[in-house]
């Protein structure tokens, strides 16, 4: 690496796929420094089984440091950016605690990725978790096991009805994931495990705005997944907006406009997503334009409009539709450390970005997938062959891959899941850790809970854009 480009200051912000394949591409070509508020790489698209007690967080998560550890021109920060000053080339960030740390760049690129939305309902968030970080799986995971314990020691039939009761908002592939899960779950996981409970009795509501689950995958892989959903016991709920959540409970309304009350003492929301809040404070800072959901609208190079050295990549970018899929993510990574790195040579010739859709596939139980890839549409058992080595080749790392086959072939074959431990002590708040000193919360201290109890359920976030009602402008 010469003098000149050692001194080429490179900032990305996010460990994602975006993050990490764009400081693949860069190698030694510049002076990197990746800003990560978890300091993690994390494979979203297995968080379920996380959750479910398939996989431990540990075989879905690799820190950053460990991943790039041979690569002696990067350095990782623990941080998480809030604001940006373009005309001084600086990304403002805090350290845990709420320090502010600031960092000089000569090129920028950002992949933040996504949030949970609640489309104007934000107050949801209370009773139903969504699942985009380790914390939500976790406590995903406590709701999930602890549901039945406390349905086990409760002497109401009514209550332990409400217990047994799964409501999953959104059919998009978490939601459709996660709904067979907990019904396996139900049926072989704990099936033998308790004398005063029948496992197999819980009910898993699954409601979408929509006519179909999975509708992204096409009219017959959809039919497919509503087909083993039904199997499996899964109550399909379409055409259906969720418009209230309260404790313990869901309101809905269908096409006709009736609304109905549905008690569930677990509420899950697997739909809907929107752009973090640095993409506010990106756009506010160059002038960008956000689309719909908050993500920035970028030029065909990646770029925002105006400023060439500031790059914005995956979930965060808006352009052509691209889906919020892992392939966008690294295939816009590699790209932007490739278009960098040829501007550190001083190559300043580009090709626009071009995405080469890999497809997409969902699991929805043992020996039943959806693979959906150009002309090949299979569901069933062949489906669930391609979905497992598509997700093998995607995780990072070759003990998690190593680990994750042995733990799958441990689930498939004999219904065993280890991972289901969870704690009913309150081991975390809302508390955010980058604005609040670090310790414990004193007496004077309202604390919210980011994990409730199984008997506290809150909610989460929809993948498709129906399945709840947007706040009234």
């Amino acid at each position: 690496m010469t003098e000149e480009n050692a001194q080429r200051r490179v900032v990305i912000v996010g460990g994602g796929f975006a993050g990490l394949f764009a400081v693949r591409a860069l190698r030694d070509s510049a002076s990197v420094t990746m800003i990560d508020r978890a300091a993690h790489h994390l494979f979203q698209p297995l968080l379920y089984q996380c959750s479910t007690g398939i996989l431990s967080e540990g075989k879905i998560a690799v820190p950053l440091r460990n991943l790039l550890k041979k690569h002696k021109n990067v350095n990782c920060v623990l941080a998480e950016v809030y604001d940006f000053d373009v005309e001084g080339r600086r990304v403002l960030a805090r350290r845990v605690g709420g320090d502010t740390i600031e960092f000089g760049y000569d090129d920028l690129i950002v992949a933040g990725g996504v949030q949970q939305s609640y489309f104007g309902h934000p107050e949801f968030a209370r009773w139903a978790p969504g699942m985009k970080t380790i914390s939500d799986a976790l406590a995903i995971r406590r709701r999930i096991y602890g549901a039945f314990e406390m349905a086990n020691t409760t002497t109401d039939p009514e209550e332990r009805r409400t217990y047994l009761t799964f409501a999953l908002v959104g059919a998009g592939p978490t939601g459709v994931e996660l709904a067979g899960q907990i019904r396996e779950v139900a049926t072989k996981t704990l099936r033998d495990e308790f004398r005063d409970i029948q496992p197999e009795d819980a009910r898993v509501l699954l409601f979408d705005g929509g006519s179909a689950p999975l509708a992204v995958f096409g009219p017959k892989l959809s039919q497919k997944a509503s087909k083993t959903l039904d199997k499996l016991g899964v109550e399909q709920h379409m055409g259906s907006l969720v418009t209230f959540v309260g404790e313990g409970y869901v309101l809905v309304r269908d096409h006709a406009g009736q609304e109905t009350r549905f008690d569930a003492a677990n509420v899950l929301w697997t739909a809907g997503v929107e752009a973090p809040p640095i993409a506010a404070a990106l756009a506010a800072a160059t002038g960008a334009t956000q689309d719909r959901a908050g993500r920035i609208l970028v030029e065909k190079n990646l770029t925002i409009p105006g400023h060439p050295e500031i790059s914005v990549l995956g979930d965060m970018m808006s352009l052509d539709k691209l889906p919020g899929v892992a392939e966008v993510a690294m295939q816009s990574g590699l790209y932007a450390g490739h278009r960098v790195r040829h501007r550190v040579s001083g190559n300043m010739e580009e090709k626009p970005f071009r995405y080469r859709d890999l497809g997409s596939a969902a699991y929805i139980s043992r020996g039943k997938a959806v693979v959906s890839a150009g002309p090949l549409q299979v569901g069933g058992f062949i489906g669930w062959w391609i979905w497992l080595f598509i997700h093998i080749a995607f995780l990072t790392g070759y003990r998690n891959r190593l680990g994750a086959i042995l733990t799958w072939w441990l689930t498939f074959t004999r219904d065993v899941r280890r991972e289901r431990t969870f704690t009913t002590a309150q081991i975390a708040t809302m508390r955010d850790v980058y604005t609040s000193a670090l310790g414990p919360v004193g007496p004077d201290q309202p604390a919210i809970a980011s994990e409730s109890g199984p008997d506290k359920p809150r909610t989460a976030a929809q993948e498709t854009e129906t399945g709840t009602t947007p706040a009234a402008q």
